[in-house]
C-alpha cells in the first residue's frame, strides 16, 4: 500500500481550510490529518501530527504565518506552501516568506474561482506531490536558508570540476519556477560585477510578486536587478525580471542596441511569463553567445529552447537533483542530454563569474 501525503492545513478562514481539504482530499494520495485556525495551533500539530506538508496563511489571529513559519523551521522543518494575497503588500510578506524557508506559495484569491477551479485544483495536488516526493527536502530547507545580506559579498571561491567553455557570452538567460525566490538568494547575489552582459530570468510568479523579489534581491547584490519594463534599452551588468502575467521578449532598437518587449502574446503558453519564450528570444538576439541555465522546477518549460540554444552551438547549465527544491525542469534539460554542466545551487554562481 503506497503511503499517503499528510498535509495540514492552518488558516484563519473556516471557508478557506474547508476548500484546500476538498481539493487536496479529492487525490487518493493525500490526506489532510488536520486543520488549524491559527499559527499556535499550526505550531501545536506540527510536533503532534507530523505532517509531510504545511499549507499556511501569513494573517492570522495569536500568531501570523511567518512567525509560525519561523517556528515552524527552528523546531520542525517541513515543506510549507504560503497561502498568499495578491497585492504588494502580501507579495512582499511572501518573498519574506521564502526567505524563511517556505517552498512555495498558492495565491488566495484565486484559490476558490469556479472557472479555474479544476485548473488549480491540479495545480495545488501537482505542488504537494512534486515538493514532498523531493529526496531530503526537509533537511536542505535549513541548509538554503543561509542567504547573503550585504551587496558587497564577493563570491565564494570552491574548488570546480565544472567549467564553461570558453567563450564571448553576450547574454544569460535563466529559467526557474518552484523553489525559485529561496534559490535565487543563494545565486544572484554571488554574481561578479564582472560580468558584462545583460541577465534575463523568468521566475513562474503572478503579477506584483516578481517586483517584490527583484527588490529584494536588489538590495542583496552587487549588479542592479529589477523587473523589466516595455520598451527599455538593456544595459549590460543589469539583472531583468520578466512581470508576472507577462512574457519577456528582446528585439532591436531602432536607434540601435536591443530592447525589451512586455506582452502577454504568445497567450497559448502554460506559463505566463514563459522560459521558452524568453529564452528562444534572447537567442533571436545574441545566438550562440548566450549562456542558458535551468533551475529547480515543475515542468519542462524551457526544454525547447534549450535545445535550440545547443543546435546552434550554445551552452547550457541545470541544476542538479540534489539541490533541487523540484526536480522538473532541470530533469527534462539533463534526460534530453541538453546540458553542458549539472551543477549544485551553490556552484552555479562560481562557475558562472568563471567565465568573465
Amino acid at each position: 500500500m503506497i503511503k499517503k501525503i499528510k498535509v495540514l492545513i492552518v488558516d484563519d478562514s473556516a471557508f478557506m481550510r474547508k476548500s484546500l481539504s476538498l481539493m487536496l482530499s479529492s487525490d487518493p494520495d493525500i490526506e489532510v490529518i488536520g486543520t488549524a485556525k491559527d499559527g499556535l495551533e499550526g505550531l501545536e500539530l506540527n510536533r503532534k501530527l507530523l505532517p509531510d506538508l504545511v499549507t499556511l496563511d501569513i494573517e492570522m489571529p495569536r500568531m501570523d504565518g511567518l512567525t509560525a513559519l519561523q517556528k515552524i523551521m527552528a523546531e520542525r522543518p517541513v515543506p510549507v506552501l504560503m497561502v498568499s494575497s495578491l497585492t504588494t503588500d502580501g507579495a512582499d510578506a511572501t518573498i519574506k516568506a521564502m526567505e524563511l524557508g517556505a517552498v512555495d506559495f498558492i495565491p488566495k484569491e484565486l484559490s476558490f474561482v469556479n472557472v479555474n477551479i479544476i485548473n488549480i485544483k491540479e495545480d495545488l495536488i501537482q505542488k504537494v506531490k512534486s515538493i514532498v516526493k523531493q529526496n531530503e527536502l526537509k533537511l536542505r530547507l535549513n541548509r538554503l536558508r543561509g542567504v547573503s545580506q550585504k551587496k558587497d559579498i564577493p563570491a565564494p571561491v570552491k574548488t570546480l570540476e565544472n567549467r564553461l567553455p570558453v567563450k564571448s557570452y553576450k547574454a544569460i538567460a535563466i529559467g526557474i519556477s518552484t523553489g525559485g525566490p529561496l534559490s535565487l538568494q543563494k545565486v544572484i547575489p554571488y554574481f561578479s560585477k564582472n560580468i558584462n552582459c545583460p541577465i534575463f530570468i523568468v521566475q513562474h510568479m503572478p503579477p506584483k510578486f516578481t517586483k517584490s523579489l527583484a527588490d529584494r534581491l536588489n538590495t542583496l547584490s552587487v549588479l542592479e536587478v529589477k523587473e523589466a519594463e516595455n520598451a527599455e534599452l538593456v544595459k549590460n551588468g543589469t539583472v531583468y525580471f520578466a512581470p508576472g502575467g507577462y512574457h519577456m521578449l528582446l528585439d532591436y532598437s531602432t536607434t540601435g542596441g536591443v530592447r525589451i518587449k512586455i506582452s502577454e502574446e504568445p497567450s497559448t503558453t502554460l506559463h505566463r511569463p514563459s522560459v521558452d519564450v524568453m529564452l528562444n528570444s534572447v537567442i533571436k538576439v545574441y545566438g550562440k553567445n548566450t549562456l542558458g541555465v535551468i533551475m529547480t522546477g515543475m515542468g519542462r518549460d524551457g526544454c525547447d529552447a534549450m535545445k535550440e540554444l545547443k543546435n546552434i552551438g550554445g551552452t547550457t547549465i541545470a541544476q542538479d537533483e540534489e539541490s533541487c527544491v523540484v526536480y522538473g525542469m532541470p530533469k527534462a534539460v539533463v534526460d534530453a542530454n541538453l546540458a553542458d554542466v549539472i551543477a549544485p545551487l551553490e556552484k552555479i554562481p562560481t562557475i558562472i563569474n568563471m567565465a568573465f
